[in-house]
């Protein structure tokens, strides 16, 4: 289901996660649950992953990671804003130390000239720590649009969880 490059980084943040004693979570729009489904099929990872949360539409982005309606009206789904606020909703509503979200247009419809094919945001939170965001634009169809983002925010995870250079 994965491939070895992605399986590798899974257990990279699971390692970096189980050296620093925390837990992870995640928070999916565009990709469906597969930065969850990368982490979680290696064996073990319940001990640093605590939960996953596929927020496809609106609703279930305000329901279940607590953004508010104004917010995806004034801003979109697809933005810095709604990344940042879906990592805090999956830290607020998780035991993890770590949240990343993603939330982005994958295709082949639903893009925009603001807003094209391709284009994620990543949102990444920790307790005691400023969220951060970052903006992708993938090149690639559906599936590669996917595979990039779960690679990247796997990436993001991991740096994160090893925390600043000494």
């Amino acid at each position: 289901m994965f491939d070895d490059a992605l399986l590798l980084a899974a257990e990279n943040v699971l390692a970096a996660a189980r050296l620093g004693r925390v837990m992870v979570a995640t928070a999916e729009s565009c990709t469906g649950g597969l930065i969850a489904g990368a982490l979680t099929a290696i064996p073990g990872s319940s001990d640093v992953f605590d939960r996953g949360f596929v927020t496809y539409t609106n609703r279930a982005k305000q329901e279940m990671l607590g953004l508010p309606p104004s917010l995806l009206a004034s801003e979109g789904a697809v933005s810095e804003a709604a990344a940042r606020a879906m990592a805090e909703g999956a830290l607020a509503r998780s035991a993890a130390s770590f949240a990343i979200a993603v939330t982005g247009v994958a295709g082949p419809g639903g893009g925009s000239a603001q807003k094209p094919v391709g284009l994620v945001w990543f949102g990444l939170a920790g307790r005691g720590r400023t969220t951060s965001a970052e903006r992708q634009i993938f090149p690639g169809d559906r599936a590669a649009v996917r595979r990039a983002t779960v690679e990247r925010a796997l990436a993001l995870l991991a740096v994160a969880l090893r925390g600043p250079p000494a």
